[in-house]
């Protein structure tokens, strides 16, 4: 039964947190509807599939109380929105863009669809310059480039989390010192299903930044859709700050294999063929749409740069989530689960961690003139002492030459000087003037 020119009374099934609606003869995808329950309460929901006359929607929140004789539901015809102003800076939301901190919702400027604008290929600027995270395995060998999206690759039990709170409250552009950010760089947080005690980590880690940060927590039993959306809304607001207000956003996602498991949870729902281990055949696509918005645009002075943390299912690489999410972004940083068990932290393995773009930020006037130069001794020599170390298990230490023996002890002096700091912050000067002090140590070349 239709009540009026966009409420409608005609609910099928419910099924969940899915409700069927039949009758509808207009509608869009991704649509923004408002559920009404027998007892006046409201929900929001979203078009989830459109098959004829009947519509499959997405509730944003608990269904129980609904029924299908005094249940309506209300079709917005438009999409979902975000609201922006300079105001929700130093705030915290959940993934409908609902305040988590106890302050009241701000005054929008404006309303901006989360989906974002295409950018034009013609318009991108080259991503350069680099941005200073305070790890010296990725600052000196694998460097964030602004404009750039580097994921980090994670296993089970491995310190992501650790690392992604590092990276929060350590990175800064060039030349800022201190331990607040400085004006003119954000950081953009989006944390997809976590659990509480991971959601009271990561508060305590935003409490301590006090300043210059946007943070989206999505938790493990919020609606499914929502961590869709929360992404979305994180770039949404990194391209305000960035193409508007000139600034430079970095923004940090973690997981995004949780974001890959809700759209796999989705397309289930919409009853999809799936493609590989039951993933839609879509999630490159999906995943693009996301990785694609980082990036530098002509003539204006701010960027968008992506840091996605990635858990590897089964320590596989090859996975359907990191394999596509190699194909999309420009490098990857690499844990390692051997460098973990030896106390290293962050356990970064160099060797198969790989910044495409660290050419253009590094060197004179942006780093330091001996930036490549030292950056390719320390893996040629860090190299030689892993593969010198598959040796030593053979013949033992005694059957090597003296030269293999100062290469197996450069690389593990390597490991535990410049690839393990703990929690200390090194600043990009640090990394390098350590690098020169290992290479001198051992009486290698030096750039």
């Amino acid at each position: 039964m239709r009540l009026s020119e966009h409420t409608f009374a005609t609910i099928a099934s419910i099924q969940g947190p899915l409700l069927f609606v039949e009758q509808v003869p207009e509608v869009r995808m991704g649509e923004v509807v408002t559920i009404v329950f027998p007892d006046a309460r409201q929900v929001e929901g979203e078009v989830l599939k459109i098959e004829g006359t009947t519509v499959l929607i997405q509730i944003f929140g608990e269904s129980r109380g609904l029924d299908r004789e005094n249940s309506r539901v209300i079709f917005t015809d438009s999409v979902r929105r975000a609201p922006l102003c300079l105001d929700m800076l130093d705030r915290v939301f959940n993934g409908s863009f609902e305040p988590l901190d106890d302050l009241p919702m701000f005054v929008p400027e404006e309303w901006v669809p989360v989906t974002g604008y295409p950018m034009n290929p013609v318009a991108r600027a080259r991503p350069q310059q680099f941005i200073e995270t305070g790890f010296s395995t990725i600052d000196g060998l694998n460097t964030l480039v602004k404009g750039q999206k580097l994921p980090i690759f994670s296993s089970a039990g491995l310190p992501s989390k650790e690392i992604a709170a590092g990276i929060l409250q350590n990175a800064r552009l060039p030349g800022q010192t201190g331990s607040g950010l400085g004006e003119g760089f954000v950081v953009v947080f989006v944390a997809l299903g976590l659990t509480y005690h991971e959601y009271d980590y990561y508060r305590r880690t935003l409490e301590r930044m006090h300043t210059n940060f946007v943070a989206f927590i999505n938790l493990a039993k919020d609606p499914v859709v929502e961590r869709l959306l929360a992404p979305r809304f994180g770039l949404t607001v990194a391209e305000y700050l960035a193409f508007k207000h000139g600034m430079d956003v970095l923004v940090v996602t973690t997981d995004m294999t949780n974001y890959c498991d809700a759209l796999r949870e989705v397309s289930t729902a919409r009853e999809e063929l799936p493609g590989r281990r039951g993933y839609p055949g879509y999630m490159y696509s999906d995943l693009a749409s996301l990785y694609e918005r980082a990036g530098r645009i002509k003539e204006l002075s701010g960027s968008v740069t992506q840091l996605p943390v990635v858990t590897m299912p089964e320590d596989d690489i090859t996975h359907p989530i990191p394999d596509l999410t190699g194909y999309i972004t420009e490098g990857q940083i690499v844990l390692s689960r051997q460098l973990h068990q030896k106390g290293v932290f962050p356990p970064v393995d160099v060797l198969p961690s790989l910044s495409r773009l660290m050419q253009r930020g590094i060197g004179e006037g942006h780093t330091r003139k001996d930036h490549r130069d030292l950056a390719n001794l320390l893996y040629k020599y860090y190299a030689k002492g892993r593969d010198l170390r598959a040796l030593e298990a053979i013949v033992g230490r005694e059957g090597m030459s003296e030269d293999d023996r100062v290469i197996l002890d450069f690389a593990e002096t390597f490991e535990k000087q410049l690839v393990h700091q703990g929690t200390k912050r090194r600043n990009i000067g640090e990394t390098l003037d350590k690098g020169v002090e290992l290479l001198n140590e051992f009486s290698l070349e030096t750039p």
